[in-house]
């Protein structure tokens, strides 16, 4: 017996098009993860430093003596990853206060984190 009523449903061109449209949002997303990613690595680089150089800055604050005006280097690990870290103390007009600027680096030489702290005169000292 045919059938009066024409069948309801999709045709191939309408779901091969549907499935384009679909590819390309889910590459869109692929590609948004990725940039995401990317960008909490970076995010995770500068913290990491920052606190190399936070913890530099505080060691030179809170010693017994003021550090000598100068510059000085040294290594730090923090994460499991090596840092290169470079403090410059300098005075500030009073002898008394020291400026104390920490630039840390990564393995790659580039500068990733950066402190400055000032020192008054008469700092407490914490003992332990």
């Amino acid at each position: 017996m045919p059938s009066n009523r024409r069948e309801q449903g999709f045709t191939l061109i309408e779901i091969m098009v549907a499935l384009a449209v679909f590819s390309l949002a889910v590459l869109a997303l692929v590609r948004l993860e990725g940039a995401t990613v990317r960008g909490a690595s970076i995010i995770d680089e500068d913290v990491a430093a920052e606190l190399v150089a936070r913890n530099v800055a505080l060691d030179a604050l809170t010693e017994a003596e003021a550090p000598v005006p100068g510059r000085t280097s040294g290594a730090e690990t923090n994460g499991g990853r090596a840092w290169r870290w470079t403090r410059q103390v300098s005075s500030v007009g009073d002898a008394r206060v020291v400026r104390i600027d920490v630039a840390v680096a990564n393995r790659r030489g580039q500068v990733v984190g950066r402190v400055t702290m000032i020192r008054p005169p008469n700092v407490p000292v914490l003992t332990t």
